[in-house]
């Protein structure tokens, strides 16, 4: 990437489209209202949410007479006990209750309704003297939103989540067998995760998701629930209330939901790609009319900042050592940094609508990953190619994947790293990134995906015995 030598402001180009959505302010709720609607809607449990560095969906749940005590953010709990968080002598921590995420959960049973209603709160993670604590992966994305207002910019993504179907043993134990064989926008009774679908879109609708589309995804028993997109705080709740809510439907019907990016070998692999624009005053910062392609400079810069830390955020956006068995080439899963207005072989994808729905499709993430920590390494990414005016490369129009390996030499196509340990080396070279999720996460994280690397390395896996046991 190379610096512009001067740079103009965008001009957003307006149109019928929607303005971005704007999420409910925790200052405009009173602790004190919030304690009378749950007395007034009957609640009986309240689950405080917050996830480790790994993105696992935590919680602490409290009852009717310690309500008010955790309104106030005086629950506390012991992190020494959660991935990534801090040391046993260090470990007093206390949940922070974002009053603008409340909401009460559908009942996903008969039981659930005798046992009483349940609500719930995402929190921000406190250290007992009031300082926010640097290890919360909330915290992590909110400094990178923090650092965008100060441009005068907001961050809105709409992201799309794919899960597989599996069948159970008659134990309950998880199996790989689709309970379907359809394929991409297949109906019933082909698509047998028809009815589903619709339980699942039905749950998140009474949770306040406003939901664009479902349908059946191209391999056997995977499928694609999208919602409206959203600033970047509320985006990654969301994803995470969706994954829950997903798993849930799925366990009532006696199937198991995964959201494992790779799960059958030969099948398409599950991702999530992230359509993601700059908003400035209610306007798209990314569009402009009379920029190439309908872009503005913001546009075209924040998508070389894209490319240009693709390999240092993709440990964060694609955290398994089970996510690089789906970034190979053949399943329209990227594996070349590069960008297009028309092919989806690129790793960013500018789609065809403008105005405020201008927006570049990122679509390298996958479902796995922590929305918190991914979307601030985004985030983060695309700050840093405004800031230092990055140009990005020539957008490629065919189909990277038919490239030679001369051709992809000559357009500068780099690829991806090949497994979650090249990964973790990218991005502890990566100093935007690096400095992106803050030193305590940084550490911790990486530790954990490199002794994850290392079971797997030291694991005797099926493919060797089949291969070499009786050929040596």
């Amino acid at each position: 990437m190379t610096k512009r030598a001067t740079t103009r402001s965008a001009s957003a180009a307006t149109g019928p489209d929607l303005p971005p959505p704007v999420q409910a302010s925790a200052a405009d709720i009173r602790a004190d209202d919030l304690l009378q609607r749950l007395q007034n809607e009957h609640i009986k449990f309240l689950r405080l949410q917050f996830c480790d560095i790994l993105g696992t969906i935590k919680n602490i749940e409290v009852t009717q007479s310690q309500f008010a005590k955790a309104l106030r953010g005086e629950v506390m709990f012991d992190g020494s006990a959660v991935e990534g968080f801090t040391r046993i002598e260090e470990s007093d921590m206390l949940l922070r209750p974002d009053l603008g995420t409340f909401l009460v959960f559908p009942q996903f049973s008969n039981l659930e309704g005798e046992r009483g209603k349940v609500a719930r709160l995402i929190c921000d993670i406190y250290l007992p003297g009031g300082t926010p604590f640097e290890g919360d992966p909330r915290r992590v994305l909110r400094r990178q939103i923090e650092r965008a207002a100060a441009l005068g910019l907001s961050l809105c993504c709409g992201p799309e989540p794919e899960f597989f179907l599996f069948e159970r043993t008659p134990e309950g134990s998880g199996t790989t067998r689709t309970n379907d064989h359809a394929g991409y926008f297949d109906l019933a009774p082909i698509d047998r995760g028809e009815r589903i679908r619709r339980e699942i879109t039905n749950k998140l609708v009474e949770m306040g998701f406003e939901i664009e589309g479902a349908h059946h995804e191209v391999a056997p028993g995977q499928h694609e629930i999208d919602f409206r997109y959203a600033p970047a705080l509320q985006t990654a709740d969301a994803i995470s209330t969706f994954k829950f809510a997903v798993k849930r439907v799925a366990l009532e019907y006696g199937l198991l939901a995964s959201f494992l990016p790779k799960p059958v070998a030969g099948l398409s692999g599950s991702g999530m790609h992230c359509h993601l624009s700059l908003f400035r005053d209610g306007q798209n910062a990314f569009a402009d009319p009379a920029g190439e392609y309908g872009l503005s400079r913001v546009a075209q810069q924040f998508i070389a900042g894209l490319l240009e830390h693709a390999p240092g955020m993709v440990a964060v956006t694609n955290p398994l050592v089970n996510s690089y068995k789906r970034l190979v080439p053949g399943f329209e899963a990227p594996v070349n940094v590069a960008w297009s207005t028309s092919n989806r072989s690129a790793l960013v994808r500018v789609p065809a609508k403008r105005g405020n729905s201008t927006r570049a499709e990122f679509r390298m993430p996958d479902p796995s990953c922590n929305p918190y920590l991914a979307l601030a390494l985004m985030l983060a990414a695309g700050l840093d190619g405004i800031e230092q005016q990055l140009e990005p490369p020539p957008a490629i129009q065919r189909n990277i994947f038919k490239m030679t390996v001369r051709e992809k030499r000559h357009h500068k196509i780099r690829e991806l790293p090949a497994n979650l340990s090249e990964a973790v080396d990218a991005l502890e070279r990566d100093e935007v990134m690096a400095s992106a999720l803050g030193e305590h996460v940084l550490d911790r994280y990486s530790e954990a995906k490199r002794q994850e690397w290392a079971e797997y390395s030291a694991a005797v896996h099926p493919w060797e015995l089949e291969r070499y046991l009786d050929l040596v």
